[in-house]
């Protein structure tokens, strides 16, 4: 069995953040969803666990990081083209997210930013394996 990744995010709305992802063309899976739960598929392997506050609070003794004013994390999701990147990023912006960082293009890698509406900030990155390599061999 292929190894899975559960990323769990606090929530202020589940609602509103499902209707977000969906609006990106995300589903969910509705084994892993209920009123305090929703999980997020990007891939047979990868998920993210969009938990109410209270939910997440059964899962840690910490306090939950305030994501509007810090960061503890930074996802990152591939894509297959630049085209894919700008189309992912202005669909979240169009959807209710807010820019994050600059783009970032290095010819071989070319990258973009947003903020879900609960402030966590992903990545959106296209990489050109076989030109990164040369660059990189060139390099040595």
């Amino acid at each position: 069995m292929a190894q899975m990744i559960f990323v769990n995010l606090p929530v202020k709305d589940l609602e509103a953040s499902k209707a977000f992802w969906g609006k990106l063309g995300y589903s969910f899976n509705p084994q892993f969803t209920d009123e305090s739960a929703a999980c997020l598929v990007f891939s047979d392997t990868v998920f993210a666990m969009l938990l109410t506050e209270a939910r997440f609070k059964d899962f840690t003794k910490k306090d939950i990081a305030d994501a509007a004013t810090s960061t503890e994390v930074i996802l990152a999701l591939s894509a297959d083209s630049r085209e894919k990147v700008d189309e992912l990023v202005d669909a979240a912006l169009a959807a209710g997210g807010a820019p994050s960082n600059d783009p970032q293009d290095y010819g071989f890698m070319y990258g973009r930013s947003f903020q879900d509406p609960d402030h966590h900030l992903w990545e959106v990155i296209w990489m050109d394996v076989e030109a990164m390599q040369e660059a990189t061999a060139e390099g040595e």
